[in-house]
């Protein structure tokens, strides 16, 4: 009897440690998982928290895209003519955007190393000009929004009367064009009137040379005949003191001067000269900025906009024709004084009237 219990003990070991029981096999695996969850979590603990922002970020990032593309697909399936409206209006905000930035890092430079405007060079004096226009437009906006639920009031605004309420980023390449030419349409409703202006104070020029030449150039000018850059250049005396020089127009001549010049007219005398003034001594800088660069240097797109700015109706001229047009107007421009700038504000009319290839 003992003989067989002490073989059955030992085959109950041999077989234990042979075939470990259910719940032996239980705790092992329990046992190795926890070993492998360790592990795991030790590996994880090591990686770096940028490393996991980082990777999602770009997730976010990608799905985002993707959901975009899916919106993009859908409004231009189910509405294309809102779809180009859309297309038009975010591309116009990433513009300006842009402009945004770029205006920041010249003003941020500007403070740096303690430059004024008229020091800048031509195409970051060209952009803060522009920008701050843009800027001006983008307030009124913002100020009939702010009352409750006006919003949606201004977005109807902007959809019906988008020539006066947006800037030039948010309008299609065929309104820019449309609206280019209203503007110049509205701005040589003023040519006549300031024309007849000039003619009527040829009494009032002490000198009879500077009487002559004035009265040749307005005859030119109403007979259709685009005047030489030295028959502009020879009344730069008459433009500096009485009767024309900026401190000595009338109000109605500065409403239709302000007019030709895209500005408001529907100020009081005293801000109209101010603005004037104001307008005329930024283009004068940018023409001395625009010299020591050369016109050369300026692309198709920089010149015909160069070229509206100055009274120009550049939309529908040869680029060509654009360049010698600006070279005459550099030439007069870069040879006046800071006193002479009268005639530097009636040139938008004297230079721009009979030009050729100008629309009538």
């Amino acid at each position: 009897m003992a003989l067989s219990r002490v073989c059955w003990t030992r085959a109950a070991l041999w077989g234990s440690a042979v075939a470990p029981g259910p719940v032996v096999t239980r705790r092992l695996q329990l046992g190795r998982s926890g070993l492998a969850w360790e592990a795991f979590r030790s590996s994880k603990l090591h990686l770096s928290p940028k490393s996991d922002m980082k990777s999602l970020i770009s997730y976010v990032v990608t799905k985002t895209k993707v959901i975009n593309g899916k919106y993009h697909r859908f409004l231009g399936r189910h509405f294309p003519r809102f779809y180009v409206l859309y297309t038009i209006f975010m591309k116009g905000l990433q513009m300006f955007w842009a402009d945004a930035k770029k205006a920041r890092r010249i003003k941020t430079n500007m403070w740096k190393q303690s430059i004024k405007f008229h020091q800048l060079p031509y195409r970051e004096m060209e952009h803060l000009r522009q920008f701050r226009q843009d800027v001006t437009k983008c307030l009124f906006l913002g100020i009939i929004s702010i009352p409750p639920f006006a919003n949606y009031l201004v977005f109807l605004l902007m959809y019906l009367f988008p020539r006066q309420l947006l800037i030039r980023h948010f309008w299609t390449p065929k309104q820019q064009i449309d609206f280019l030419d209203i503007y110049h349409a509205l701005r040589k409703q003023s040519h006549s009137e300031i024309i007849s202006y000039l003619e009527r104070v040829i009494p009032l020029v002490s000198d009879a040379g500077l009487q002559w030449h004035l009265t040749e150039l307005c005859t030119k000018i109403q007979n259709g005949t685009h005047p030489a850059v030295q028959d502009i250049l020879t009344l730069r005396e008459c433009f500096s003191n009485h009767p024309l020089g900026i401190n000595q127009l009338q109000a109605w001549q500065m409403k239709a001067l302000s007019r030709a010049m895209l500005l408001t007219p529907y100020l009081p005398p005293p801000l109209l000269r101010h603005r004037l003034k104001t307008h005329t001594t930024v283009i004068h800088q940018l023409d001395r900025a625009l010299a020591k660069l050369g016109i050369g240097q300026l692309s198709a797109q920089e010149v015909k906009l160069a070229c509206y700015l100055r009274g120009l109706n550049s939309t529908h001229i040869a680029e060509d024709r654009c360049r010698t047009w600006l070279g005459e107007w550099l030439q007069i421009s870069c040879s006046l004084k800071e006193t002479e700038l009268s005639l530097l504000l009636h040139n938008v009319v004297l230079l721009s009237t009979n030009y050729l290839g100008t629309r009538r």
